[in-house]
């Protein structure tokens, strides 16, 4: 694809999915703006990033959760790039623990970045998207259809991404905004910890996310791919 002159925003974006999401991006010759928490992890990955790829790429320290943080990442990232066509909202965490264990600190900090950082961060986007006719794309996960032990507050994030999505898209169709989800199953990345020694091989990379969400920008403007499913082709048999 060639996205010279496009400027996206990736959240959650120092490593895993995020990371090779900006990497695919800048590959592709747009201007992104990474962005998490840590702001020695933010400046590391952006200067990596900008020196390696076409697009120029810098890093805005924000934390999703916080809907303030939300407003002031958007203001930030227009303020550089001069535009915003693309918002890829990928900050998630999980915490995984029975409902007899998981606290409702830990319920809550779900629920903020999971869900409400992608509102808050959408909302404070609407307004520079519909002036490039842009897109949203928010990468979910199978467990916004598949509910696990230790999931509640996890699958309660996800499951509500999906509603929010679905939601959000219908909303914006017709103000020139595409809004669609990527939800991966297994993905070999650290997120939730590290594995066993071998790894998970059989996964999916966090690079097959990236081109699914390249693919997705590649559709003409008449097609609108809403979601976008994803699984390992081999998984191990139970």
């Amino acid at each position: 694809m060639d996205l010279a002159g496009k400027a996206a925003l990736v959240t959650g974006a120092t490593r895993g999915i995020g990371r090779a999401t900006a990497e695919a991006l800048a590959a592709a010759g747009a201007d992104v703006v990474i962005s998490a928490r840590t702001s020695d992890e933010v400046e590391r990955v952006a200067k990596d990033l900008d020196y390696a790829f076409l697009g120029r790429v810098f890093g805005v320290t924000a934390d999703v959760s916080r809907p303030e943080e939300c407003t002031r990442l958007i203001e930030e990232a227009v303020a550089g790039l001069g535009r915003l066509d693309v918002l890829v909202n990928n900050a998630g965490v999980g915490i995984l623990s029975s409902i007899v264990d998981l606290s409702v600190e830990d319920w809550q900090t779900q629920i903020d970045t999971n869900l409400r950082g992608v509102f808050c961060c959408s909302k404070a986007a609407v307004p520079h998207l519909q002036s490039s006719e842009g897109w949203i794309i928010n990468i979910g996960s199978l467990a916004g259809r598949n509910p696990f032990a230790g999931g509640s507050g996890y699958n309660a994030s996800k499951f509500g991404l999906v509603g929010m999505t679905e939601a959000m898209m219908l909303d914006l169709r017709h103000s020139g905004i595409r809004v669609s989800m990527v939800m991966p199953g297994s993905v070999d990345t650290r997120f939730g910890g590290d594995y066993p020694e071998g790894g998970r091989a059989w996964a999916l990379g966090a690079d097959d996310v990236a081109s699914a969400v390249l693919h997705l920008l590649s559709y003409p403007d008449n097609a609108h791919v809403s979601r976008v499913e994803m699984r390992p082709s081999r998984p191990p048999r139970k």
